[in-house]
C-alpha cells in the first residue's frame, strides 16, 4: 500500500499544520513516509504546495511523479486546478470552495464549482462554512483535513490526536475549536458524498451542504434529502435564499 497527497493551497492556510498531523498520524499507523518541503510565496499569498507520501514499504523519494497520485488536498479551490494532471485516473480531489481571491482574474464561483464537479471522485467541503461553525475561520485547514480523513488508512482517534497535540500550546480554547471544525469536516465530506453517490448533482450537494448546520449532517440523512430535492426543484433555492442555515434532520 502506498498513498501519495499533494496539499496544496496559498501562503498563511496552513499547509504545514495539515502536513504534520497527517505525517504524525502515519507513524503512528505504523507507516513510512516522507514529506517535500512546502514550495511557494508562503509570504506573499501565493501558491503553495507540498508532496506527503505514505507506504508500508520504505519510501526512496518525496517526490510524487505526474500520474501517480491518490489525491489532491486542496484548502483553495483554484489550486486544484494547478495540480489536478498529476492525479491517477481514480485519484480523489478534496477541496474548499470558499475562495481566497488573491489574484485579478479569479473565476466566478459557479464557474469554478462546475469545473470541480467534473472530476469523477471528488469531496467538496464549505470550509469557511465549517470553520465560522466550528469558533473560528483560521480553523478551514483543519476542516479539510477531516473532510479528507474517510479516505485515508487513519482512524480518527489517530487524526485526533494530532489535531489536538498541533494546537496545545495555545490553550483548551484552539484546541476545542479545531477539533470541531475536523469533526465537522468529516462529518460534512461524507454527508456530500452520500449525496452525490444518491444521485445528486455534484454542485447542488455542497450548495445544500453550505445551509445545513454541521452538527446535524449525517450520512444516514442523505437519502431522504435526495429525495426531497428530486421531488421539490425549487426546495434548494428557497434554502439558498433563506437568512439562516437548516438542521439535516428538518
Amino acid at each position: 500500500m502506498q498513498k501519495n497527497i499533494i496539499l496544496a493551497g496559498v501562503g498563511g492556510q496552513g499547509i504545514l499544520s495539515v502536513a504534520y498531523v497527517f505525517d504524525n498520524a502515519a507513524l503512528d499507523a505504523g507507516f513510512f513516509f516522507k514529506q517535500a518541503e512546502v514550495h511557494g510565496m508562503a509570504q506573499r499569498g501565493g501558491a503553495v504546495q507540498s508532496n506527503l507520501r505514505y507506504s508500508d514499504v520504505e519510501i526512496h523519494s518525496d517526490v510524487i511523479p505526474e500520474g501517480r497520485c491518490d489525491m489532491v488536498l486542496a484548502v483553495e479551490p483554484l489550486e486544484v486546478m494547478r495540480y489536478w494532471h498529476y492525479l491517477k485516473p481514480d485519484g480523489w480531489v478534496v477541496t474548499s470552495i470558499t475562495p481566497y481571491v488573491n489574484i485579478p482574474d479569479y473565476p466566478e464561483i459557479d464557474t469554478l464549482l462546475a469545473d470541480l464537479a467534473a472530476f469523477p471522485h471528488m469531496v467538496m467541503v464549505d470550509t469557511g462554512h465549517l470553520a465560522r461553525a466550528a469558533g473560528n475561520l483560521r480553523s478551514q485547514n483543519m476542516v479539510t483535513v477531516g473532510a479528507a480523513s474517510n479516505l485515508l488508512e487513519f482512524t480518527e482517534e489517530q487524526l485526533l490526536k494530532h489535531v489536538e497535540g498541533l494546537f496545545a500550546r495555545k490553550g483548551e480554547k484552539v484546541v476545542a475549536v479545531n477539533r470541531k471544525a475536523f469533526l465537522y469536516g468529516r462529518a460534512a465530506g461524507a454527508f456530500f458524498r452520500a449525496l452525490v453517490d444518491g444521485g445528486l448533482d455534484a454542485v447542488k450537494a455542497v450548495k445544500l451542504c453550505s445551509k445545513i448546520k454541521p452538527e446535524t449532517m449525517a450520512v444516514a440523512l442523505a437519502p431522504a434529502w435526495v429525495e426531497r430535492l428530486r421531488n421539490d426543484e425549487a426546495l434548494l433555492d428557497t434554502i439558498l435564499e433563506s437568512g439562516s442555515d437548516v438542521s439535516a434532520e428538518s
